[in-house]
């Protein structure tokens, strides 16, 4: 992360405020803006190694802190209060002044997957990079949450642990809409310290592929 300005931005949004962990290049490709997961976790290993990799390949890359969490809380929100503080956010980052450049990827692991795929179009986002997304509860493979991942815009990527209780890339297959490519990565919903070299091989096919 050579030569990219890091800092901390607090942006009011109608469930109080959240924080946006910037890293940006000196010149920036575009902006990927991550979600964490329900059990918060700033330092998911997916999430700390997508930052790193997109960075070193020249996007602007923000983790985004949802104000649950920054409010001390242990429990996430409701779906509909998580996309109701997501939304403005990213609204902040990419328009007015300072804002980062497009093109605008949206993304994050689990819950904040599910985030980034049903605001995706009201933010016209260009991508979305899914860490670990949760097709349906652990144990409950008849609670489906297709009809979300349905909602990610073309091109997509998942990045998905081989034996996720959330979703095994076998059964995400089934579901993937038009334009999704799946990487499969040895590990469960939250990835080992080990998988790490996977992680950064596939998030560094992911730098690849991303819109210019």
């Amino acid at each position: 992360m050579s030569g990219a300005r890091e800092m901390v931005r607090e942006i009011a949004t109608p469930q109080g405020p959240a924080r946006a962990h910037v890293c940006r290049p000196v010149r920036a490709a575009g902006t990927v803006v991550l979600g964490h997961g329900a059990g918060g976790g700033l330092g998911a290993l997916d999430l700390a190694v997508a930052r790193e990799v997109l960075v070193d390949r020249g996007w602007a890359v923000v983790v985004v802190e949802q104000p649950w969490l920054v409010a001390g809380r242990k429990v996430a929100g409701r779906p509909p209060t998580l996309d109701e503080a997501w939304v403005p956010v990213v609204e902040a980052l990419v328009s007015g002044r300072g804002r980062l450049p497009r093109p605008l990827v949206v993304g994050g692991r689990s819950a904040g997957a599910r985030v980034a795929c049903r605001t995706a179009a009201e933010l016209e986002a260009d991508a979305a990079l899914l860490l670990s997304f949760p097709l349906h509860p652990p144990g409950q493979p008849d609670k489906l949450r297709a009809h979300e991942l349905a909602l990610a815009p073309d091109p997509s990527w998942v990045v998905q642990g081989s034996a996720d209780s959330f979703g095994t890339p076998a059964e995400l297959t089934a579901y993937l809409p038009v334009g999704t490519t799946l990487l499969e990565v040895p590990g469960a919903h939250s990835f080992p310290r080990g998988s790490r070299p996977a992680l950064v091989d596939a998030l560094t096919r992911v730098a690849g592929m991303l819109p210019a």
